[in-house]
C-alpha cells in the first residue's frame, strides 16, 4: 500500500486589491487601487480628447447661436409688420413666419443627430483608450454620472498629476511619472488621524 506524501504548501496571504496600507511613514494613507498606464498613448490622447471635447462644445455653441438668430428674426418681424404700410409687407412677414417655422422644425428634428454625431467621436476615443478605461474602472465607485467618469477628470490627472476625486472622503488620484516607460496611477484615501 502506497501512501501519498503530505504536501506542505506555504500559503502566503493574498493582499486585497482595495484597502492595502502603505508604510507607516505614509501617515495613514490607504491605497484603494494601483495600476500603470502607457505614457506614449497618454500624451497622444490628451490632444484627441481635447479636440473631441472642443468639437462637442462647438456644436452646442452653433446650435445655440442658430436658435438666437431664429428668435431675433421672429421678434423683429412683429415691429416690421406693425410699423410698415402696404401690401408688400404682408408678403415679407408671411415669408419670415414660414422661414422661422421651417428653421425651428428643421433644428428640432436634426439637433439630436448633430449632438450625437459630435459626441460619437468622443465616445470612440474613450472606448479605444486603454488608459482611459483603466482610470475609469478604478474610480467608477466615486463618480456619480452615467458615464462613471468624464474626460475632464482624465485630462486633469494627466496635466496636474493629482486629482481630488472626493474631497469629503479625502480620495485622490495620483500620477507618478518618474518611470517614463510606465506611469503609475494610485487611487489613495487619506485616513483622518485619531487624536
Amino acid at each position: 500500500m502506497t501512501s501519498t506524501p503530505e504536501k506542505t504548501t506555504a500559503t502566503t496571504p493574498a493582499l486585497p486589491r482595495y484597502g492595502q496600507m502603505l508604510a507607516p511613514e505614509a501617515k495613514g494613507i490607504l491605497v484603494l487601487d494601483e495600476f500603470t498606464i502607457d505614457p506614449a498613448a497618454a500624451r497622444k490622447e490628451q490632444h484627441r480628447f481635447r479636440d473631441g471635447m472642443a468639437a462637442v462644445a462647438l456644436t452646442m455653441r452653433r446650435i445655440a447661436a442658430l436658435r438666437i438668430v431664429i428668435a431675433i428674426v421672429a421678434i423683429g418681424n412683429l415691429p416690421l409688420f406693425l410699423l410698415s404700410s402696404g401690401w408688400w409687407i404682408y408678403g415679407v412677414s408671411l415669408t419670415l413666419v414660414v422661414a422661422v417655422h421651417a428653421a425651428v422644425t428643421w433644428l428640432n428634428r436634426h439637433e439630436p443627430r448633430l449632438k450625437q454625431r459630435s459626441a460619437l467621436e468622443l465616445h470612440r476615443h474613450r472606448e479605444s483608450s486603454a488608459n482611459y478605461r483603466k482610470v475609469r474602472d478604478a474610480v467608477k465607485y466615486m463618480i456619480d454620472t452615467p458615464a462613471r467618469m468624464n474626460e475632464h477628470l482624465y485630462l486633469e490627472l494627466l496635466a496636474a498629476k493629482r486629482v481630488a476625486l472626493n474631497l469629503a472622503h479625502g480620495t485622490v488620484a495620483l500620477l507618478d511619472t518618474s518611470d517614463d516607460s510606465a506611469w503609475k496611477v494610485r487611487i489613495v484615501r487619506e485616513l483622518p488621524a485619531v487624536a
